[in-house]
């Protein structure tokens, strides 16, 4: 099975997804595989409440900031804030973030701005920083499963408080290959070979 076939079968693409692009495609459609199951293992620790958080906002985040900040507490994590949104433009709150985790301060951070992308253009300057820009629950779960990203970056224009804190937990309890499994290979071999690509 090659890793388009998996994806199709893991993510829910049932068969009538499947036919629509063989037939615009030509290709002769192949029956799903089921979806696989995880192997303990091969799994990572899960970010735990131990671990602490930073979050970094600019004056555009900080009511979706403040709301995450208090959905993490609640849950227990120890939060570590970067920064008075009313005095911290993106680029300075992106930039002591990746430097707390350049210095092993915390694993993961979650940035915040009008669109998030502000942030996750800064971060992802730093080595060792993945940023990922997320518009979606699902894309905040598989930037960890696929992309082993360690910064969360999210608009306050397009969240909502809510769907931000489901994508927040997602974020923080998926483990790098989760879920696809037999994809491990290849996605370890993809992270070191993007790590090493430089201008």
């Amino acid at each position: 099975m090659d890793r388009r076939d998996f994806l199709h079968s893991a993510f829910g693409l049932g068969t009538a997804s499947l036919a629509l692009g063989a037939s615009l495609t030509g290709t002769t459609l192949a029956e799903p595989c089921p979806t696989p199951q995880p192997n303990p293992q091969q799994e990572q620790p899960k970010m735990t409440t131990d671990h602490p958080v930073l979050i970094a906002a600019d004056p555009f985040a900080k009511t979706l900031k403040d709301a995450i900040v208090a959905h993490l507490n609640e849950k227990g994590y120890t939060v570590i804030d970067l920064g008075t949104p009313d005095d911290l433009p993106y680029h300075e709150g992106a930039v002591a973030a990746c430097r707390a985790i350049q210095s092993g301060k915390a694993d993961r951070a979650i940035l915040l701005c009008g669109t998030g992308m502000g942030m996750s253009v800064i971060a992802n300057r730093f080595k060792g920083i993945v940023a990922s820009v997320v518009e979606s629950v699902f894309a905040a779960r598989m930037c960890r499963a696929i992309n082993n990203a360690n910064v969360l970056c999210l608009g306050s224009m397009i969240w909502g408080d809510w769907m931000a804190n489901e994508a927040v937990d997602a974020f923080l309890n998926t483990q790098f290959t989760e879920g696809l499994e037999p994809l491990a290979d290849y996605l370890r071999d993809a992270e070191e070979r993007v790590r090493a690509i430089r201008d």
